[in-house]
């Protein structure tokens, strides 16, 4: 297997590609939008709501918070996840000068 060669990157950009690809599930899109619509949730009410297993839920919760998507605290059994605004507002500061910069400096070629 190749080296991913992370160290010829700046930080800024190694972080953007963590986060895009954090964001590259479908099923992790889906627990962000339902967080969004309830502003916490209960792991056990994804499981119910997004239609995947408990472990499989778990994985997916465990690389948002990786990566500082969401956050989560423990109150007895229950883990209960909300997200982390100050990282939503980083994708969108970066994502918004990413596609800013693109679309001032590249013309419509193909």
């Amino acid at each position: 297997m190749g080296v991913s060669k992370k160290e010829i990157f700046t930080d800024r950009v190694n972080r953007l590609a963590r986060l895009a690809k954090a964001l590259g599930h479908p099923a992790r899109i889906a627990i962000i939008e339902v967080l969004i619509h309830e502003n916490s949730c209960i792991c056990r009410d994804l499981v119910t709501e997004i239609g995947l297993s408990q472990p499989t839920i778990s994985q997916h919760l465990k690389e948002l918070k990786d990566v500082g998507l969401i956050k989560g605290t423990v109150d007895g059994p229950k883990m209960c996840y909300c997200l982390d605004i100050s990282t939503i507002h980083e994708i969108k500061d970066a994502f918004s000068k990413l596609t800013t910069s693109a679309l001032k400096s590249i013309s419509d070629c193909c």
